[in-house]
């Protein structure tokens, strides 16, 4: 091999990478050393940005396409390196590749409970969850405040780098949004879209990645405040028992059974202790006690039998024949004194 193989051989051509692995966010390419020729081919593919460092500074950056690395088109490379008249010898630097394209599916969560102030609740701890896309935007910010020099950044790295960061910037976000934690359990949908333009602003200047995506699965608190939700539930309810009882008793009747007996039972007992009350002389009329041997207006089978002297079958079976006039109301018989005394008197 000749001086000139021998140095060719040394020297980098063409700049390329394929990505077959889905996962990787961002790749050093692989110099092995060697020196990058002047006039070099540098191919970026789709979903793919090209990053030049040198020394440590950033330099150019490339977009999809095939390049001739020269003077004309390294203009901040030229710079830090201070070519004033062009080069011509072969020069070194790190050529980083960053993957574009929407990295979907990423779940995002609370480690710990977050802390919140609720118009509800005042201060409350909460748990959260759910899934999130993003991509790259700004190549050299994200170089810079994530992956760094690592040779080969993947999403597993993200993912345990970026949870915390994430859930900060929500945690802001939801704070900022003032939005109660009860109407966070009920429209996730509609908040995770809402919150987008607040996350992103903070996760693009910090991170240089933009979020397609934020879904919101699942916000949750403390038992004890469920159990204060619960009271709160109850209270309600009670709140409106008067209305509640009418309901049943409405339905118990058009359904009838056992339910409809009772409402119906209830509902005439209260007709009757008005009718008691109404009545002159009645148990239940004037302020001081009834007078001693008084008959109440309406009677029940006990009392029809003790006037009548006989036994409550018996008062039973005349009702039954019909031969004494009364109301049977549900299994509850009521006779009127009017019509016990014509009885007697027949």
């Amino acid at each position: 091999m000749g001086l000139m193989d021998f140095i060719k051989g040394e020297l980098l051509e063409v700049i390329a990478w394929t990505d077959d692995s889905r996962d990787t966010l961002s790749f050093r390419f692989e110099d092995e050393d060697k020196a990058i020729k002047n006039g070099a081919q540098l191919i970026v593919r789709e979903s793919q940005v090209a990053q030049f460092v040198y020394l440590g500074e950033f330099g150019d950056s490339f977009g999809p396409g095939k390049h001739t690395l020269t003077t004309d088109n390294i203009p901040v490379l030229t710079k830090l390196k201070s070519w004033k008249f062009g080069f011509d010898s072969p020069f070194k630097a790190d050529v980083y590749y960053l993957n574009t394209r929407l990295f979907t599916g990423n779940k995002w969560g609370t480690a710990n409970p977050i802390m919140l102030r609720d118009p509800d609740f005042a201060i409350v701890r909460a748990r959260a969850y759910g899934t999130y896309d993003f991509r790259i935007v700004n190549p050299k910010l994200f170089l810079k405040e994530v992956a760094g020099s690592d040779h080969n950044f993947r999403l597993d790295e993200f993912d345990q780098t970026m949870r915390s960061r994430i859930v900060s910037v929500f945690s802001e976000a939801l704070a900022a949004a003032k939005v109660p934690l009860l109407d966070v359990a009920t429209r996730y949908a509609e908040l995770g879209e809402a919150l987008l333009p607040v996350i992103n602003p903070a996760v693009g200047a910090k991170y240089g990645l933009e979020i397609a995506s934020f879904v919101i699965e699942n916000v949750s608190v403390p038992p004890e405040v469920e159990a204060a939700i619960d009271k709160r539930s109850s209270m309600a309810a009670v709140g409106n028992l008067n209305d509640y009882v009418k309901f049943q008793m409405a339905q118990g009747m058009e359904k009838g059974g056992a339910t409809g007996g009772m409402a119906a039972e209830m509902a005439v007992g209260f007709q009757i202790a008005q009718q008691m009350m109404q009545q002159q002389g009645g148990v239940l009329a004037g302020k001081g006690p009834a007078a001693p041997g008084a008959t109440p207006e309406l009677l029940g089978v006990a009392e029809a039998a003790k006037a009548l002297g006989v036994s409550e079958p018996d008062v039973l079976a005349i009702l039954e024949s019909g031969e004494l006039p009364g109301k049977k109301i549900g299994s509850t018989w009521r006779i009127r004194k009017s019509a016990l005394d014509s009885y007697l008197e027949s």
